[in-house]
């Protein structure tokens, strides 16, 4: 099977911008920022989608969320926004599970 995007960027195939990396995931800038801050925490185990993720994923996906609390703190923000998008029909184009953490202009609700 290919790699996705995320991998390759992952394993340096294709350049990212990275503001964090440790042994679960990275974090990268995202590459058509919607704010000031726009940045995809990705875990390094491929995952397709949120809803693959299983029972013992739990823990992985609390550390992306406590991920990007840090980054937006290391970025100077306190109010920010975290995205998960699930399948096609709710916008995610790269399937490799991955947070938008976004901030820096305001942000409304309910999202475009």
């Amino acid at each position: 099977m290919a790699k996705t995007l995320f991998e390759r960027i992952i394993d340096r195939e294709i350049p990212g911008t990275f503001v964090h990396e440790d042994e679960q995931c990275v974090a990268i800038k995202d590459i058509n920022p919607g704010a000031p801050l726009h940045v995809l925490v990705i875990p390094r185990k491929p995952i397709a989608k949120l809803s693959d993720a299983s029972p013992g994923d739990q823990a992985l996906l609390g550390h992306l969320m406590l991920v990007a609390n840090k980054v937006a703190a290391d970025a100077g923000f306190a109010d920010y926004r975290v995205v998960v998008n699930n399948g096609a029909g709710a916008g995610q184009s790269v399937f490799h599970i991955h947070l938008h953490v976004v901030a820096g202009r305001p942000l409304k609700w309910p999202p475009g």
